[in-house]
């Protein structure tokens, strides 16, 4: 069994091409939330023998963190940027180093629906940010590192 802790976990952005990619590590980011859910289709039948049948639709996701607001940190910018323009980013939310093999997680490109700014009067300005998949010619896809870094 091999057990994962969450401060190993790793947000990246590319920087580079869907094809060839560039991944920068968000290391910024704290209390990265992947979620994960399906919309539900009612198949129920006849033959169903009084009980509802149901199956999976369409999958959503969405990533909820937090950053450590710095104007100088190039992720934090393009995170900003990407809000303020309408642009999308191209993110992966991996469960370990994106070089080692093994390791897993979501690709997607995403669109910034959430860039809010707190101001904590004991603590570090950060960033709420929320991230869900955006238009792309590439589908969002669950990644597993099988050699070679993404």
């Amino acid at each position: 069994m091999s057990f994962r802790l969450g401060l190993d976990a790793k947000l990246y952005l590319n920087t580079a091409t869907y094809e060839s990619p560039t991944w920068s590590e968000v290391d910024a980011a704290r209390d990265v939330t992947l979620n994960l859910e399906a919309g539900e289709a009612d198949v129920t039948r006849r033959g169903s023998a009084g009980w509802r049948e149901t199956m999976a639709a369409l999958k959503d996701a969405s990533v909820e963190f937090e950053l450590v607001y710095d104007t100088t940190d190039s992720n934090c910018t393009a995170i900003r940027e990407a809000f303020m323009d309408r642009s999308t980013i191209e993110a992966a939310v991996m469960d370990g180093d994106i070089t080692t093999v093994g390791t897993q997680g979501l690709r997607a490109t995403m669109s910034v629906l959430n860039f809010s700014r707190n101001e904590p009067l004991e603590e570090a300005l950060t960033v709420s940010v929320t991230i869900k998949p955006g238009p792309s010619a590439h589908p969002p896809e669950w990644m597993t590192i099988s050699g070679g870094g993404g």
